[in-house]
């Protein structure tokens, strides 16, 4: 845990800038403004970059991890800079909370990979780089984007004690657990070997 040196008014208001930051739902809006249809009625459903390919087109889906990524940094980077690590940590797990539970999607989500890799690169960049390392080394193996993201939260604590400070450990083992509770049914199917590869419905 980093030491705590924000205040509770700022802690509170970086966990609800990071929330809103990470409720910003790009998958949809880019599928709409691309006029690829509703996302809830392709494929899986999801939100995601994953969803998003499914629909064929590799620029959106491109676009989308860009940007889901990129809500997750910029809440850990605005909250570092205006505050302290203690509220980089809390915005990051925030904006998290935010893509899975969106209050504008009546807190139905997405699963938050693209988050999780994004809010990482900020926190520690050797961490998100081992992180996304990982997801890819894990997902060309296998061609399961779940099983790479699977991967990279499973390892993304040992990232930390080994390439970092040691100091977002709770953070990590709290991130990690909540990837593997998003991806339940992604595990159940795996487990089936049901689980769709990278690119297919």
């Amino acid at each position: 845990m980093p030491q705590i040196d924000s205040t509770t008014t700022q802690i509170l208001l970086w966990a609800v800038t990071g929330y809103l930051m990470g409720s910003i739902p790009f998958g949809m809006i880019i599928a709409q403004a691309m006029g690829l249809g509703n996302l809830r009625k392709i494929g899986s459903g999801n939100i995601g970059a994953t969803n998003v390919l499914r629909t064929g087109n590799k620029a959106a889906a491109a676009l989308t991890l860009l940007l889901d990524g990129a809500k997750g940094a910029a809440a850990v980077l605005l909250a570092r800079s205006y505050a302290g690590e203690d509220a980089a940590q809390i915005a990051a797990l925030a904006a998290f909370a935010g893509h899975c539970f969106p209050v504008w999607l009546g807190f139905k989500g997405g699963k938050g990979v693209a988050t999780f890799l994004g809010l990482w690169l900020a926190l520690d960049w050797r961490v998100g780089i081992a992180c996304c390392l990982t997801w890819l080394v894990a997902a060309a193996i296998w061609r399961i984007s779940s099983v790479g993201a699977l991967a990279a939260a499973a390892l993304s604590t040992t990232w930390v004690v080994v390439l970092g400070d040691g100091s977002a450990f709770v953070l990590g083992i709290v991130l990690t657990l909540l990837v593997y509770w998003r991806h339940s049914a992604n595990v159940k199917r795996i487990r089936a070997g049901t689980e769709p590869k990278i690119g297919k419905s």
